[in-house]
């Protein structure tokens, strides 16, 4: 065995020890949810990867699995699904971007689910080129004042706080204008208002800013480097949605094979559709698998929009098949159609015809798939990149819509 592979060994040894120590002293079966998850952000089990202190260990980001897989076997509730955005997303913008009080008075309650966080990039005219965004932000001493609107906002009604790209100088080309900050979303001047999805859910939201105001102490990053901000959220993002490896046979590729089986489904033409499906579902768990292993600290690299446009494409097909099994039985809806704002992402009930309308939004949320490919073909085959005419431009001369 090589000293590279003992060090590995010993850094797994002691993850699974301070998971086990943490569950003798925690016991998720009587310990609140956010109790629970604080202890475990004080034990170094968030994300492995971070700094001591920061939720982490200092290890390497691989490792999280040996942790989660003590713990959630054992039924300890799994922060993500908390606060998903916070998680997945805002944190490791913080602490790549953010100051040391900022990672400070932050990362543990959002961790904990205490305060949850949202992301406000998208706006009506700035979906798949975030960059060309207009939201203002306008300083007024050791204040900024936001007035515009974001869409598509999840768990906007639900968050304490928001990551927010904003325009700071409308003179300079859309990605050297930008600037970043975390804002309070229940401040005044913060408007929240739900949109109705397909499914009948608002998981989503619009959110109007209109004279809001914001402390220059929550900016993160240099004024004028939001772009670089928000690509380290970006790829978090596409792996947080794309790069999850799940068990072998679970998620939507198990509930095929549950339908197949408790309908005595024989046609050999479906077994057949059944088993390329499943075949991808494998392939796509064991690639992740593989990304997750080299994965080295820092902002992810383009495999995660690969991951990502690889696994929209799988569950719309997955689910839709999974129709196909129902037969007539799939034009029914169980869950009904009321409105419902969810506490948290698939806290309402999760039939396979929910399950259906809400992948259509795969292909989308986090970047649609044509963006995905767009990164495959330039960073990862090196393909010449689409014609820019607004690139260098001031974004006050740029014509919209």
């Amino acid at each position: 065995m090589t000293t590279l592979e003992q060090s590995v060994d010993a850094d797994e040894a002691l993850v699974r020890e301070r998971a086990e120590g943490l569950l003798r002293d925690h016991g998720p079966a009587t310990a609140d949810p956010s109790a629970f998850l604080g202890a475990q952000f004080d034990a170094g089990l968030a994300w492995v990867d971070f700094p001591v202190g920061r939720g982490g260990l200092g290890l390497s980001p691989r490792l999280q699995h040996a942790a989660n897989e003590v713990l959630w076997a054992a039924g300890a509730p799994v922060a993500w699904f908390h606060n998903p955005i916070g998680v997945g997303m805002c944190a490791p913008t913080i602490l790549a971007h953010g100051t040391e009080e900022q990672a400070e008075r932050w990362l543990r309650p959002l961790f904990a689910a205490e305060e949850i966080w949202c992301q406000l990039f998208s706006e009506p005219g700035a979906g798949s080129d975030v960059a060309s965004l207009s939201t203002r932000a306008v300083r007024d001493g050791e204040e900024w004042v936001l007035n515009g609107q974001k869409v598509w906002t999840t768990l906007a009604h639900r968050a304490k706080w928001g990551l927010l790209i904003a325009r700071s100088d409308p003179e300079q080309p859309k990605h050297r204008g930008l600037t970043c900050f975390a804002v309070d979303m229940e401040a005044d001047g913060v408007e929240v208002r739900p949109l109705r999805q397909l499914t009948g859910d608002a998981e989503f939201n619009e959110v109007y800013f209109t004279d809001a105001r914001v402390p220059d102490s929550q900016r993160l990053g240099d004024v004028g480097q939001g772009w670089s901000v928000a690509l380290t959220t970006l790829m978090n993002e596409r792996v947080a949605i794309g790069g999850v490896i799940p068990e072998r046979g679970s998620g939507s590729i198990g509930e095929a094979v549950r339908i197949w089986r408790e309908r005595n489904h024989t046609d050999p033409v479906r077994r057949d559709a059944l088993v390329r499906l499943w075949v991808r579902a494998e392939a796509h768990r064991l690639t992740n698998a593989r990304a997750a292993a080299g994965r080295t600290r820092g902002t992810p690299g383009p495999e995660g929009s690969v991951g990502k446009l690889v696994q929209a494409d799988l569950n719309k097909d997955i689910l839709a098949f999974c129709m196909d099994l129902l037969g007539m039985e799939g034009t029914l809806n169980p869950s009904g159609y009321e409105l419902h704002r969810p506490e948290r992402l698939g806290s309402s009930t999760q039939s396979i015809q929910k399950l259906f309308l809400r992948s259509r939004a795969n292909s989308i949320e986090g970047g649609t798939s044509e963006i995905m490919r767009n990164i495959l073909a330039e960073r990862v085959l090196g393909l010449p990149g689409d014609v820019r005419v607004d690139k260098d431009r001031p974004w006050s001369e740029v014509p919209r819509s």
